[in-house]
């Protein structure tokens, strides 16, 4: 196993106006399940291929361990990729799929067999290895794709949107699988995602990517609770934040004619312009008579347990769509009109210029 380390690990392609990967630092612990996230173009495939070998480093240096592994071709890096795609033989069977790699380096039969039936056990493939690819489903192919990386016994796991060509329901099962397979063999991983929900779900820790940068870096519960800038916030959480626009008045946030309280922390460094955020599920129903702000009902999303409500506000400063989760049991239809509030403790506060956070 092996720590990796990207230092200001810079990828600008030629005739661009500016580098895709800005000179990224990030350190990935021994055994760590690290995963990138961001929208499209951010710059996170594009950072997993210069750690595998497949996209070349302007500037700045890759390590895997305490080898710098920069100019190293992908065969000598000692790295496995798992691809979107699979990237499977069709004309081979299972078994010969998962050893292939083993074959080409020339790994004895009996042990490639063993490392092979040994993978096939962990996956749930024993009963598939004299079958071809076509032959799977989609979830079995990508099991193929995982125990081909396996048997190789690489330092580190490369995986670029594996997930991304399975339905919803296997989505589900399969990162749960991976997720799983990871900490049993403790192999250290960087995972690429656009799915935040898929990325909240398995990593150790996450890294938010936009603009070839990285926003932040830390763990899923952190992400949520304390995200260090708009983006970070608008970006984690499904569905996303409410991000209502807002003045500093009085040490409270003023959204139109609206008083939100803040927190004390928060409320010692506004000024001027601030972006207030609440979570869905951080509003609070009140009365008309209580004061909250108004939401008139567009859509509801019943989920069984509970409800999200979107909706719109005329207040000034309210986005076009404000997102409340409430209980089942409230009865919320389309054309009503609630009123809400929330906890100082539940708002979070950021300076709309600089788009850093104010709150502790």
């Amino acid at each position: 196993m092996a720590t990796v380390t990207f230092e200001k690990a810079q990828r600008w392609y030629p005739g661009a106006d500016a580098p895709a990967v800005q000179g990224i630092d990030l350190e990935i612990g021994d055994g760590e399940f690290m995963v990138l996230v961001g929208p499209s173009g951010c710059g996170k495939s594009t950072t997993l291929r210069m750690l595998a070998g497949l996209e070349e480093v302007n500037s700045g240096r890759i390590l895997i361990g305490d080898r710098d592994v920069t100019t190293i071709p992908p065969k000598d890096r000692d790295i496995a990729m798992v691809f979107q795609n699979y990237a499977l033989y069709p004309h081979m069977s299972v078994a010969d799929n998962m050893g292939f790699a083993l074959k080409m380096a020339k790994v004895d039969s009996g042990e490639r067999e063993r490392r092979v039936k040994e993978a096939a056990g962990l996956l749930g493939l024993t009963d598939y290895l004299d079958r071809k690819p076509k032959a799977l489903s989609g979830g079995q192919r990508q099991r193929v794709a995982m125990g081909r990386a396996i048997v190789r016994q690489p330092q580190v796991f490369c995986m670029d949107e594996p997930l991304s060509n399975l339905d919803a329901k296997m989505r589900v099962q399969t990162r749960t699988d991976i997720a799983k397979l990871q900490a049993d063999l403790g192999v250290t991983t960087v995972y690429v995602t656009h799915d935040q929900v898929e990325a909240m779900t398995m990593g150790d820790r996450v890294a938010v990517m936009s603009m070839g940068e990285l926003q932040q870096v830390d763990t899923p519960l952190n992400l949520y609770s304390k995200p260090v800038n708009l983006f970070v916030a608008g970006f984690i959480g499904s569905p996303q934040m409410n991000l209502l626009s807002a003045k500093s008045a009085d040490g409270q946030a003023k959204i139109g004619q609206y008083l939100v309280p803040v927190d004390p922390t928060a409320s010692a460094k506004m000024s001027g312009d601030i972006t207030v955020g609440v979570r869905p599920e951080a509003w609070r129903l009140v009365s008309s008579a209580e004061g909250g702000l108004p939401v008139k009902v567009t859509v509801v999303e019943e989920l069984g347990s509970d409800s999200f409500v979107y909706g719109t506000s005329d207040v000034e400063g309210t986005p076009s769509n404000i997102i409340v989760r409430v209980p089942a049991r409230e009865q919320v239809r389309k054309g009503d009109t609630l009123y809400v509030t929330t906890d100082p403790r539940d708002v979070h506060v950021f300076d709309t210029t600089t788009g850093l956070r104010l709150s502790d």
